[in-house]
């Protein structure tokens, strides 16, 4: 078809920022003038700002340090403190930088994105710095103890550049603040060592990957004895990576691995790898979705003995690892619940031992200090709030709670069941509902359906907090459906989905809405979706397939025109994902289901009233496939709500109060269209 809403590619023409304000006006009209708006938004800030709420730290040099925002501070503030302090009644905390005055000095919309200390000298630091949200980010150095940027220290321009320390004196760069520097993808495709003081002529170029690839990146593993492991890793496409061994000289040599692989840590001499694909190394086969450890000469690269760490059962999958001074913890699911995994280092080898973690939740690593054997974590569950934990794998002690956030709402009603639908081609898909106990089976339960389904991102049960006092409370219940094309169960799950099977993750979507409709959990009439960014994609298209089950449908910062997707911002490089609309066998799938091409006038096929939000700031999913969509269903005579922030960017990174404001909007929207009569 031609596409009479190109224009609305154009992010900052007059008659598209015309449009935007027209359909801004026109949602706001609908929902900031409910009268629940305000005190919704109100109250989730208010918790937003509750000093009750973990303060969330990572240690450097014997401090700790948080990001935090408040009334007083709204794009916040880099503060620390001391272990002593951090475990006391009150905490005292020693700013070191303060966003808002920064961004008042320069007269930038700043928000902090990134804070990488340089381990060796953690008073250094490199800041990353976001005009208004958005992906692409300028890089200065700073000292915590000077309060102040390092005068003629590193300082990088605005663009998508990956930049981290080799050591106090020299840093590797990927630089992405001129076109020449880009992929097709828009990320950088040089790797570059640049000293302290060099001019960036006279910086050492290490690897340039061709414009068709996707992207390069480079960094130091430190082992905890200080030995460097330095590495480049070159992105040819989404999923197949070369790997680099970079000598004292900066001379490169490629590591012998499998192209589908990630590593991990360098511990002990060993190389841990992820294996995303099956691998056959000196004559063993390694399984896809195993941790290997692998020795590795940390001088030439040279790789030796591999041994299986983990090997998943079919209801795990490998999440991630933490190398401590004397061993690995690491996290994996099963049936999507986390467990951990700890080991020690037994001689040359690694020895597995039990720990005293727990098993019914969502465990999250949040630091662990280098050169120690501490680990901290998050612990949560959909009805129990965040726990912080200090754990010393050396002793295997019971953790320590350090924080404990305040519950948002009383969880004693509730229950969490595990149940599963069956989807088109006969997999069992297993999804969390989210209740009163005892919920009636009458079929008029509100119900908030929420997914991913891609990239391989698993959906875990985290704490409902907001959602639990305005949404549990108010009678409704919330399902998380946890589809193909996710990592629940590891590369399979995943690749069950890619490129022409993407419907697969669709059908199992709407199956887990028959189920609840079939359950007499809730009725169409009563069911919504919501998903972001792939998940827009994803509910966007049961939008269109399947208008007849849901009655809500929220749509956050999505994919949805899949024949120009390649063509916006960094779309290009998500073709290992969705697959090349100029293929002819990946082209015809996506036509085969691309939202924006699929809708049906009202006539033929009348859509619930659906909710679509962007941000002009998201330079990573491009704000014109929610513009276009919505122009579309308008055009056909579909109902439909559009809202378009000016700031935020594809994350959400943005003061407090939009942040309220946004969550306060959805829930009026779910209000009027589920619980509503």
């Amino acid at each position: 078809m031609t596409d009479p809403f190109r224009h609305l590619e154009d992010l900052d023409s007059p008659a598209a920022l015309a449009w935007v304000a027209e359909q801004n006006a026109l949602t706001r009209a609908a929902l900031d003038t409910d009268p629940r708006m305000a005190p919704l938004a109100a109250d989730i800030l208010a918790t937003l700002r509750d000093t009750r709420q973990i303060p969330y730290c990572s240690e450097h040099g014997g401090w700790l340090y948080h990001f935090h925002q408040s009334a007083e501070n709204p794009r916040g503030v880099y503060r620390r403190t001391t272990w002593d302090s951090y475990r006391a009644a009150q905490t005292a905390w020693d700013i070191v930088l303060d966003i808002d005055a920064l961004a008042a000095a320069e007269q930038v919309d700043w928000y902090l994105d990134g804070v990488d200390h340089c381990t060796l000298a953690p008073e250094r630091c490199l800041l990353t710095l976001s005009p208004g949200g958005s992906d692409a980010t300028v890089c200065r150095e700073y000292d915590v103890e000077a309060r102040a940027f390092v005068a003629d220290g590193f300082h990088f321009p605005l663009g998508k550049s990956d930049i981290a320390w080799r050591d106090p004196d020299s840093v590797f760069v990927c630089p992405a603040w001129d076109d020449d520097q880009l992929t097709e993808s828009g990320y950088s495709r040089e790797a570059v060592l640049l000293q302290r003081g060099q001019d960036w002529g006279d910086a050492l170029s290490l690897l340039a990957l061709e414009p068709d690839a996707m992207m390069v990146s480079a960094w130091r593993f430190l082992d905890a004895d200080q030995t460097p492991f330095d590495v480049i890793e070159a992105s040819l496409s989404f999923y197949q990576k070369a790997y680099f061994h970079i000598d004292a000289a900066g001379d490169i040599s490629q590591l012998k691995l499998p192209p589908r692989c990630e590593l991990e840590a360098f511990s002990h001499g060993e190389l841990l790898l992820k294996l995303d694909m099956d691998w056959k190394y000196q004559g063993t086969r390694y399984p896809a979705g195993s941790l290997v450890a692998i020795r590795a000469d940390a001088d030439t690269g040279e790789l030796g003995a591999a041994t299986l760490l983990f090997a998943p059962a079919p209801e795990q999958s490998y999440v991630m690892l933490e190398a401590t001074l004397n061993g690995l913890a690491v996290i994996i699911t099963k049936n999507v619940q986390s467990r951990l995994l700890t080991f020690r280092r037994a001689g040359e080898a690694w020895e597995a031992f039990a720990n005293p973690l727990p098993q019914s939740g969502v465990i999250e690593f949040v630091d662990q200090p280098w050169q120690s054997d501490v680990l901290v974590y998050n612990f949560s569950n959909f009805l129990t709030p965040a726990g912080l934990y200090r754990y010393d794998l050396a002793s295997n002690a019971a953790p320590e709670l350090l924080r404990a956030q305040p519950p948002a709402f009383d969880a004693a009603p509730f229950a969490v069941t595990q149940h599963h639908a069956t989807s088109r081609d006969g997999t069992s898909i297993p999804y969390f509902l989210v209740a009163k106990s005892g919920i009636e089976l009458d079929g008029n339960t509100p119900t908030l359906l929420y997914g991913y389904g891609g990239f391989a991102l698993p959906m875990m049960p985290y704490y409902l907090d907001h959602f639990g006092k305005q949404w549990l409370e108010q009678g409704g219940a919330f399902v998380l459906a946890n589809i193909r094309g996710g990592g629940e169960f590891g590369p399979v799950w995943h690749e069950a989905a890619l490129k022409e099977k993407r419907q697969t993750s669709f059908d199992d979507f709407i199956a887990v809405a028959e189920d609840l409709i079939a359950r007499g959990v809730t009725s169409a009439r009563r069911l919504g979706i919501e998903g972001g960014s792939n998940g827009g994609l994803l509910v966007g298209t049961c939008l269109v397939q399947r208008p007849e089950l849901f009655n809500a449908v929220v749509c956050e910062v999505p994919l949805l025109d899949m024949l120009r997707y390649a063509e916006l911002h960094a779309g290009a490089s998500w073709l290992d994902e969705y697959g090349d609309p100029d293929d002819e066998t990946e082209g015809a799938a996506l036509a085969a289901y691309s939202p924006y091409h699929h809708i049906a006038p009202a006539s033929v096929s009348p859509y619930p009233r659906a909710l679509f939000t962007t941000s002009r700031q998201d330079d990573r999913v491009h704000p014109a496939h929610a513009r276009k969509m919505v122009a579309r269903l308008h055009a056909l005579g579909q109902p439909a709500l559009f809202l378009e922030t000016d700031g935020g960017g594809h994350g959400g990174n943005t003061a407090q109060e939009q942040t309220a404001e946004e969550l306060a909007r959805v829930l009026v929207y779910l209000y009027q269209q589920l619980l509503d009569d």
